[in-house]
């Protein structure tokens, strides 16, 4: 069994990380994971949430907003719509993204309107995880 896999995350602004690690945790839309050296192929969708990486060159956390996640044995990769080191996110960021997401739950269809509830809850509660 292999000690460590390939991570990349990536979103539209940049590239924010490619390293070796141990275990990636994701916040993953129907609920926590975490992926290891040898993990089973997978594909999930990423709900708001902060993303953790330990590995040889110690941990890192990231806030992600949402996209999606590829783990196979070898590695994991995250495509993520917005993404950004915890230590970078400031209050200003979330009152953007939950801004964003209050005018989408204002918007949304009455069948649309439980998903972007849900979203905009999921962005208060990462903001609290935050601490901004």
């Amino acid at each position: 069994m292999a000690e460590t896999m390939q991570f990349d995350l990536v979103s539209p602004e940049r590239r924010l990380a490619s390293m070796q690690v141990a275990q990636v945790q994701i916040p993953g839309a129907d609920g926590d994971l975490t992926a290891m050296p040898d993990h089973a192929p997978l594909i999930t969708t990423l709900r708001p949430g902060v993303l953790r990486v330990s590995g040889p060159q110690g941990d890192a956390a990231y806030v992600v907003t949402g996209g999606f996640a590829e783990i196979s044995g070898e590695g994991t990769s995250v495509l993520a719509e917005k993404a950004m080191p915890v230590a970078e996110a400031t209050a200003a960021d979330f009152d953007a993204l939950i801004s964003l997401a209050t005018e989408a739950a204002s918007k949304a269809l009455a069948d649309g309107k439980d998903a972007a509830d849900k979203l905009l809850a999921d962005l208060q509660a990462l903001r609290s995880e935050v601490g901004v």
